[in-house]
């Protein structure tokens, strides 16, 4: 070995420790592909519902369905326990339950729980309905709240007191419940009817009294778990869901092609609980919220556009409006309403831009105003009022300032352009030589030199005012006395 060389042992390399790694993941994933394709149609999706129906809650069961589909599940398990809700969102969400290619099973529980109002069409319209002990459903009367059946308070009047011989409201004849209640409009009759005869071919499909169904609706009643089983409302009574999939193995249902018998015995359970998606839909598809982000959405823009440069109001209006538009996605909008609440707010924009001493600025909050009014299109609950009129208010006391500051610039002097020159203060930079009837020199005025003339003569360093301007010479004359010699000029 030469001098200076350094004997140096190879080092191991780590090329094979990475490709083990790698081999023990693929290996991995093939055994859990393996396990999945074993299990394949043998396993039972589970969905919670728990509070009011509306766009979120439908989004959620439809997106839970097409993944129950895409996994090749043997059963859908509906968690419910619902006041009530929209029914535009039951419909849409019925909709999915009966074309799916998987079966549905709505499981009123736990102990306590309610399939009340929109809730009971849903259990109608799914191919097993079955509840826990001690809970129950009912009071599906529709109530105007923008029009819809199914939302989360009953609109049924109160049940009369029972006489001797008369029948218990939930025995009475649909004949009987069919006549018109005292105060009823046509136009409730006619949301009424609707319900009725959509209760009954959902029970109809799937062989349910709908006897009971349309009493439901027009009377308002109720059942408990026990007395929904006895007069078959519902298909099971089960406590756990191992009880359910155990009672309902074998059965036949009726699906969108054909029928179908259930094998349920021994399921793997698989939750797909509410997501982030979910969550943020039922905050943001309440027509207030939704409403509240398209305004601050359109200011933001408006005032970044503006003052290009402030940052701030461009992302946190960019944001909202995208979520308000995310929102009128799932909501049902009158576009005529939004197109009438955009234009009263560029009006508003427009009056401190263009100032139109407040004509665009009323007609901007009528504008406004009408078209926050009909934005909804009667199938979700409107814009409360006096969250409009708050919003007005702000709108107009906006017009209002913008107005009034307008009105005092009007008596004050211009401070630019000529308008601004005269009057004002300069300083003689030389003595004025006569030149005819007038007197030529040169002033300094704002830190710049202007030729000048007057009619008195003009000693350096005098204090003058200007009294008119012509081109790039100015008409000035003495401002006082000698004292003001050594001023400086303004």
């Amino acid at each position: 070995m030469a001098r200076g060389e350094v004997s140096r042992t190879p080092r191991p390399r780590r090329y094979w420790l990475w490709l083990a790694v790698l081999v023990s993941g693929l290996t991995l994933s093939l055994i859990q592909l393996g396990a999945a394709q074993q299990n394949g149609g043998r396993t039972a999706v589970v969905l919670t519902i728990d509070g009011a129906i509306g766009p979120a809650t439908m989004d959620y069961v439809v997106r839970g369905i097409d993944q129950a589909r895409e996994d090749e599940a043997a059963l859908v398990v509906l968690r419910l326990d619902t006041p009530g809700g929209l029914m535009s969102s039951t419909r849409e969400l019925i909709k999915a339950i009966l074309a799916a290619e998987v079966p549905v099973a709505t499981w009123v529980t736990p102990g306590g729980a309610r399939a009340a109002s929109a809730g009971t069409y849903i259990m109608y319209g799914s191919h097993i309905a079955a509840m826990a002990p001690s809970t129950n459903l009912g009071s599906a009367t529709p109530v105007q709240m923008g029009g819809m059946p199914g939302t989360s308070e009953p609109a049924s009047e109160p049940a009369p007191e029972q006489t001797d011989g008369e029948k218990p409201a939930e025995e009475k004849s649909p004949e009987a419940a069919d006549e018109p209640r005292r105060g009823e409009t046509s136009m409730e009759r006619k949301v009424l009817e609707d319900a009725v005869s959509y209760i009954r071919e959902l029970a109809d499909r799937h062989g349910r009294n709908a006897d009971w169904a349309e009493l439901a609706v027009r009377e308002g009643v109720n059942l408990g778990a026990e007395e929904a089983l006895e007069k078959n409302v519902i298909d099971v009574i089960a406590r756990d869901l191992d009880e359910l999939l155990a009672k309902i193995d074998g059965r036949t249902v009726v699906m969108a092609s054909g029928e179908r018998v259930l094998q349920t015995e021994n399921l793997t359970i698989v939750r797909l609980d509410p997501d982030w998606r979910t969550s943020l839909l039922a905050v943001i598809t309440d027509p207030n919220i939704a409403y509240f982000l398209m305004i601050i959405g359109f200011y933001g823009i408006i005032f970044e556009l503006a003052n290009p440069g402030s940052v701030y109001p461009g992302v946190i209006g960019a944001i909202s409006l995208l979520l308000a538009l995310f929102a009128f996605q799932v909501l049902s909008v009158n576009y005529a309403g939004l197109a009438l609440i955009l234009l009263g707010l560029a009006f508003i924009v427009g009056e401190a831009f263009m100032p139109s001493f407040g004509m665009l600025g009323i007609g901007g909050i009528v504008a406004f105003v009408l078209g926050s009014v009909i934005l909804m299109d009667g199938t979700h609950q409107d814009i409360s009022l006096p969250i409009i009129g708050g919003t007005a208010a702000v709108a107009g006391g906006f017009i209002l300032w913008t107005v009034t500051r307008f009105m005092g610039l009007r008596g004050k002097p211009s401070s630019v352009g000529k308008d601004h020159i005269k009057h004002g203060r300069a300083r003689a930079q030389d003595d004025f030589t006569a030149d005819g009837d007038v007197f030529r020199g040169h002033v300094q005025l704002g830190g710049e030199r202007w030729n000048a003339v007057s009619q008195a003569p003009i000693e350096k360093g005098q204090t003058l005012r200007v009294d008119d301007v012509e081109g790039l010479t100015v008409k000035v004359s003495p401002a006082g006395s000698s004292q003001g010699k050594n001023e400086e000029a303004l």
